[in-house]
């Protein structure tokens, strides 16, 4: 039993020597196991205990044993503790997403602090069935029923291939000691329903299982990765580069075959997961789209456009003011300001104005229904919608527009044109060069 485990940490996890090991551990089984195994194998650990307040005195309890396990291995530890429940309530979280998230964001700072170079978590092949069900009744692609990824970024997951029994067979071997979380005996939570009702049944049904499920785990996950290396041929094929992100021609899209299962594995990555709304977008309306939590995907005539949700952009509504004195700004945008003796050079990323007709501070902002202005080389005045239909611009590019503006009065469509009743004329004194940094 000993060497299975030594054996298997040393072959697949040649990365663990000389890096620092942050490990996750929680005091029960799995975790103690892991800690003591890369303890005997001579690698850098630290001990990272989250106490998530939700079990009273246990979970009290179970960080004093795990501050105690540290000293008993001679490693370092760092505990912490969340109240659970009320962050959960404030975001809007089931529990358990709640505590995932504090803990990954907790181990997040803990390896930027300690220069660590991986994470590792006591995860089992029975954990790894466990969430494949979990995904399959709900319902899921390739990617959710290759259930949990052994290696992702910094983390790692060295146990992933060992039945819970090979585990808790090396612990009493050993003789070492570890916690037992009373919640796992409920079954309120689906997995412990799974865990205590549904793989008991099957394991009647086929005792082979565990070992089954590993050999069908391991047939997904190349099968994935054949996915991925088809997805990656046909990105360069379909999409193009734009200014807020890619897009994707919809000729292209609906020539390859099984578009709809191409559909969901293109966006997957950038947070899409409702099949039926990707697909209904290529024969839907230029304009409609589909939101993930972090991306935009619009159909505009002939293309899926797709863009990041900026965070930082906020509505019409809001202003930013730049003062006289100001020879640059940064943000939202890097635009600069300097005193020019004449016009140089001409470009849609330079605006140069009358100083003396500018009222300070000047205003960046989004446009806004009803906005007008004097586009400069035209006569009379243009609505900025209109403005912008005549250019062809797309929803999201609409949306990443500024206007720089002198009280009310538009200035400039950032990188787009000035406005007439700002122009250098024969009376100028002072020219103000506006240009925008790219």
């Amino acid at each position: 039993m000993k060497d299975q485990f030594y054996t298997h940490l040393n072959q697949r996890f040649p990365e663990f020597k000389n890096q620092q090991l942050l490990v996750a551990c929680s005091g029960g089984l799995d975790s103690v196991v892991l800690s003591q195994l890369l303890v005997r194998l001579e690698y850098s650990i630290t001990l990272a205990h989250c106490n998530f307040s939700l079990r009273g005195n246990e979970s009290d309890s179970d960080s004093e044993f795990v501050i105690h396990l540290a000293k008993k291995l001679g490693v370092p530890v760092y505990t912490e503790t969340f109240e659970t429940l009320s962050f959960a309530e404030e975001k809007g979280l089931s529990t358990q997403m709640a505590a995932r998230f504090l803990r990954y964001k907790w181990f997040d700072e803990l390896t930027e602090m300690l220069n660590i170079n991986y994470i590792l978590t006591g995860h089992h092949l029975n954990d790894d069935l466990e969430t494949f069900l979990i995904n399959f009744s709900r319902g899921t692609g390739l990617k959710g029923l290759t259930g949990i990824p052994e290696n992702s970024g910094k983390l790692r997951r060295p146990l992933l291939q060992f039945p819970r029994q090979a585990i808790l067979e090396y612990a009493q071997k050993n003789k070492l000691q570890w916690r037992e979380d009373s919640s796992n005996a409920s079954d309120y939570y689906v997995r412990n329903a799974i865990r205590h009702k549904v793989i008991p049944e099957f394991n009647e049904i086929n005792p082979q299982l565990l070992q089954n499920f590993k050999v069908t785990q391991e047939n997904l996950r190349e099968s994935r990765l054949l996915v991925e290396d088809y997805i990656g041929l046909i990105f360069s094929y379909i999409a193009e580069n734009t200014k807020n992100g890619y897009q994707f021609s919809i000729e292209k899209l609906k020539k390859l075959p099984n578009t709809k299962a191409l559909l969901f594995e293109l966006f997957q990555p950038f947070g899409f997961t409702q099949w039926e709304d990707l697909f209904q977008l290529l024969d839907g309306q230029s304009g409609k789209k589909v939101f993930s939590q972090t991306h935009i995907l619009l159909k505009n005539r002939d293309y899926l456009e797709l863009a990041i949700i900026d965070e930082t952009v906020t509505d019409a509504e809001t202003e930013y003011l730049i003062p006289k004195e100001a020879t640059k700004i940064e943000a939202p945008i890097f635009i600069t300001f300097q005193k020019a003796r004449k016009i140089d050079k001409q470009s849609s990323d330079i605006c140069y104005v009358d100083e003396a007709l500018l009222k300070f501070p000047l205003k960046l902002r989004k446009w806004k229904k009803g906005d007008v202005f004097f586009p400069l080389g035209m006569n009379g005045k243009k609505k900025i919608s209109k403005f912008f239909k005549d250019e062809k611009l797309s929803l999201l590019e609409k949306q990443n527009i500024w206007l720089l503006c002198s009280n009310e009065s538009i200035v400039w469509v950032v990188g787009m044109r000035a406005d007439d009743r700002f122009k250098i004329n024969q009376n100028t004194q002072s020219i103000l060069k506006i240009q925008l940094q790219q």
